[in-house]
């Protein structure tokens, strides 16, 4: 056999087995890692009622059960009279000091936004950025800038574009409306496509991919 043929064959074998474990082991690298913290709730608990003195040794995994069960109580709690009541109590005590009430505001208005009913992450867009005819993928968080599109005289929407392997950083850039382009990618596929710096590509719609396959007139 051909001594470059065979190295060639070898480094096949390589990659192909890299593709099946790197996604396993960092699927429960992760997981792992979330149950631990998870698991940290337990320590809410009297140390009488934790895991290892009732039955003698630590069971991973039983925090997220107890993590569940907590945020089902506390959203049991905050939807009647009373617990609405504590909670605007509370918060009005945050509001009062000064770094509290700033991350504590901010924290709340991202997950409202998030977890809400509203078109927050939903969109895919398409920006030129950094520069003029280099394109960013990014994700439309706000189409409502009233104070901006009034003093620049044009709507404007805000428009988080994530860095590329660490989704969670990014910029967050305010743009005309006129210069977003919306694509019909799924967030999913949006984040996978960044995470993996483009190696993962979404397919495009079958119509789509006809028209590209058109050569130009």
């Amino acid at each position: 056999m051909n001594p470059g043929a065979k190295k060639w064959t070898l480094r096949r074998y390589l990659v192909a087995g890299v593709l099946v474990w790197l996604p396993i082991l960092a699927t429960i690298w992760v997981v792992s890692f979330m149950l631990h913290i998870m698991d940290r709730t337990l320590l809410l608990l009297p140390a009488a009622y934790r895991p290892e003195a009732v039955v003698g040794f630590a069971l991973p995994g039983l925090g997220a059960l107890f993590a569940l069960v907590v945020v089902l109580l506390t959203g049991l709690l905050v939807t009647n009279l009373i617990g609405r009541r504590l909670i605007v109590w509370g918060e009005d005590l945050l509001n009062r000091i000064p770094v509290v009430r700033s991350v504590y505001g901010g924290v709340k208005s991202f997950a409202e936004s998030v977890f809400s009913q509203s078109n927050s992450f939903r969109k895919v867009v398409m920006v030129e950025y950094p520069r003029a005819g280099a394109w960013s993928i990014g994700f439309m968080t706000s189409e409502n800038m009233p104070e901006i599109s009034q003093r620049l005289g044009e709507q404007h929407v805000c428009v988080y574009i994530s860095s590329a392997l660490n989704a969670t950083a990014g910029y967050l850039v305010v743009l005309p409306r006129s210069q977003v382009v919306e694509l019909d990618m799924s967030v999913d596929a949006a984040m996978k496509m960044i995470i993996t710096c483009g190696v993962v590509v979404p397919v495009a719609p079958p119509v789509e991919r006809a028209q590209l396959a058109k050569p130009a007139a």
